[in-house]
């Protein structure tokens, strides 16, 4: 019907409108009822000029016709008592959705590492390639199947020691770690970290030729390997990730988070002064227990931003 049609577009209206909303249901069930009632008034005038109905068929309508009336009436006004709630009942669900979706601000930006860096290329990626094509190349021409017969034994003069020394590369090749950088941190980085700090974290995000592990030398100071007090080689622990981070009090921390199957926490607690001195100076050193196996130790400057004031 046209009525319910006027009344569904008004009460789903924006929330700002709420009294030009109502006029505008108000004004349109006014006109509805006092058009009503002018046609039942017609109605009744028609009835009271002619003659009342005297034979059963036209009781019989005339009743039909007065049941009709009231049905309609009773539909009309519960239409509108429905309408009515439903419309209270959704500006309750928006204010709801309005007072759930504030975004959080305390969540932090991770920086994605996109920027290139020779250090971030394998060169024994490069060497390899570079030497088996040039080999390739020289023995297909070679045997006369590619063309540049005179430029073959060039090419397998300097593909040869192209591709052992790239293999070499790749065997002995450490690959870097993963590196989650926050983007306040990286503000602080250039201004709070320490030179020895900005090392580490250079050495352990490229690729490293002949070293077992990343950090080994460190390592092998703080929990000495094979001696009196140490820790066995096998037990080692294993550089995994590193994280930059700020603190509560806003100091730069750099996170080392290591795998170590076959050491306890108590192992890395007891030589958090060795950790401290040994990236030192002007840093404090804490650890922590990550998740399995994993061990982090937080190597936090004591550098502070100063405001300005």
């Amino acid at each position: 019907m046209k009525t319910g049609a006027v009344i569904v577009s008004t009460s789903l209206a924006p929330e700002g409108g709420g009294g030009r909303r109502r006029g505008i249901m108000f004004s349109s069930s006014s006109r509805l009822i006092s058009s009503f009632h002018q046609h039942q008034h017609q109605r009744h005038l028609l009835s009271f000029s002619s003659p009342l109905p005297t034979s059963p068929p036209q009781l019989q309508q005339h009743h039909h016709h007065k049941q009709r009336c009231l049905s309609f009436v009773q539909h009309l006004s519960s239409s509108f008592s429905s309408k009515r709630q439903n419309h209270h009942q959704f500006v309750f669900v928006t204010n709801a959705l309005d007072s759930t979706s504030t975004p959080s601000t305390s969540v932090k930006s991770i920086v994605p590492d996109d920027e290139f860096s020779l250090a971030k290329v394998s060169f024994g990626v490069i060497g390899l390639g570079l030497g088996c094509t040039l080999l390739s190349y020289g023995f297909g021409a070679y045997f006369s199947i590619l063309p540049g017969s005179e430029w073959s034994a060039l090419m397998l003069t300097y593909g040869f020691p192209l591709a052992l020394i790239g293999f070499a590369l790749k065997y002995a090749e450490l690959k870097p770690v993963p590196c989650i950088t926050y983007s306040d941190a990286q503000v602080l980085r250039e201004t709070c970290a320490t030179p020895i700090l900005k090392q580490v974290r250079n050495d352990v995000i490229r690729f490293r030729y002949g070293d077992e592990q990343h950090l080994d030398e460190a390592l092998k100071r703080i929990f000495q390997y094979g001696q009196g007090g140490g820790i066995p080689r096998r037990n080692a622990p294993v550089l995994q990730m590193i994280r930059e981070e700020v603190t509560q009090d806003g100091k730069y921390c750099l996170v080392l988070v290591f795998e170590a199957k076959g050491l306890q926490l108590s192992e890395f607690e007891k030589r958090q002064a060795k950790f401290a001195s040994f990236f030192g100076p002007g840093i404090t050193a804490e650890i922590g227990k990550g998740e399995k196996d994993l061990y982090e130790v937080r190597l936090i400057s004591n550098t502070v931003l100063q405001s300005n004031a």
